[in-house]
């Protein structure tokens, strides 16, 4: 989180079609509980946009953290993950099966299913 100038334009938006509304809606990653439905999936956007907008000047102006837009964050590339011991047994095997270390096994699996 940051008070430092944040372009909104850099959130991460998705426009997806609503059964329920038969309409589109936008969402926000950074701002969950925000969304916009609208008939065209640029209105959704369009709309969107604008309220995360307002609400980005709002937060300014009260001296509240903004979220920093995950497309600017810096990663590592690393992240630990606690496994139960009979599920890292078998990761271990099957690694060992396809003679590649549980790191490449596990990325390769994580890249497959995304």
């Amino acid at each position: 989180m940051s008070t430092t100038a944040v372009d909104p334009a850099r959130y991460s938006f998705r426009v997806t079609w609503s059964e329920p509304d038969e309409e589109f809606v936008t969402t926000c990653v950074e701002f969950p509980s925000l969304s916009w439905l609208d008939v065209t999936p640029e209105g959704a956007l369009a709309g969107l946009r604008s309220v995360v907008d307002e609400v980005v000047a709002d937060m300014r102006e009260r001296g509240e953290d903004v979220p920093e837009p995950l497309s600017t964050r810096h990663y590592s590339g690393k992240f630990q993950v606690r496994l139960g011991e009979d599920l890292h047994r078998r990761l271990v095997m099957e690694a060992a099966e396809q003679h590649v270390s549980l790191n490449q096994y596990v990325t390769r699996k994580l890249a497959a299913a995304s």
